[in-house]
């Protein structure tokens, strides 16, 4: 995602916390954003994926999602990576964020159009909260502006740029905002779909994870907010469209009446 470098941070409590956020988000659209080589699996294990995660889920899926994902790097770490297991993880990434053949998606559009199409509403409406921020997608034919990978680099980019704690409170509000109108609209969908259809557990585990650290993160904004969240109904009707009825007085045929 194109946009400006990241402000000179503050040293206090909150402004770590969220750098650390930043980073597991950054580390989880990076899992997401292609598909992974030798190298890159090795630096998985290296850093001691996924207990390197700042913020760690505490829910029952979360915690399932990181035990997957440790034996695997476990067995990774002991036995290598591969050909085979590279390219089982080729065909299988390409399933899920290529050519959707599981029909998972991991664009927003696909969740919540009605008709299921790709680069509808949602995706202008991701857009707008981009260009707030000075942000773009590098290439929205390619990788349009609502797909998993960049809101989750978008939601890193609002972290790693929070204010300090004093003035913390607005920008809070905005990640909290985005992601009850955004993410978590559809993740857990997504999510379900992919641990139901995929063909490895590391996909598996790496959908599961992504679902249950934005539900974590979103109950750690309600904490540091003060403030509850919105429940699903409330998110449906905040986002439908509202659209102005013009009243259009009615005009008879003169010698006619109107008919019932």
């Amino acid at each position: 995602m194109a946009g400006t470098a990241p402000a000179q941070r503050p040293d206090d409590p909150l402004t770590t916390m969220l750098e650390v956020i930043a980073g597991d988000l950054s580390l989880l659209a990076g899992i997401q954003d292609r598909e992974l080589a030798e190298a890159d699996l090795k630096a998985l294990v290296e850093i001691g994926f996924p207990g390197c995660l700042g913020l760690s889920p505490d829910s029952a899926p979360g915690r399932e999602a990181q035990a997957l994902l440790a034996e695997l790097m476990r067995r990774i770490a002991e036995a290598g990576a591969d050909s085979a297991l590279i390219d089982e993880l080729a065909a299988d990434y390409a399933d899920i964020y290529l050519n959707h053949s599981i029909q998972a998606s991991p664009m927003e559009s696909v969740w919540l159009d009605e008709d299921g199409l790709v680069m509808q509403e949602p995706m202008f409406q991701v857009r707008e909260w981009y260009q707030r921020y000075g942000l773009a997608a590098e290439n929205w034919r390619v990788r349009p502006d609502d797909h998993l990978v960049l809101q989750l680099q978008f939601l890193a980019h609002l972290a790693q740029n929070a204010p300090a704690s004093e003035e913390a409170g607005e920008h809070l509000s905005e990640m909290a905002r985005f992601m009850d109108e955004h993410l978590l609209r559809w993740i857990g969908q997504f999510a379900e779909r992919v641990v139901a259809r995929c063909g490895t557990p590391f996909y598996a585990g790496i959908a599961q994870l992504t679902a249950a650290y934005l539900e974590q993160l979103r109950d750690l904004l309600v904490e540091l907010l003060g403030e509850p969240r919105p429940s699903a109904e409330e998110i449906e009707e905040r986002m439908r469209p509202r659209r102005q009825v013009e009243e259009v007085p009615v005009k008879f045929m003169p010698g006619t009446a109107p008919t019932w």
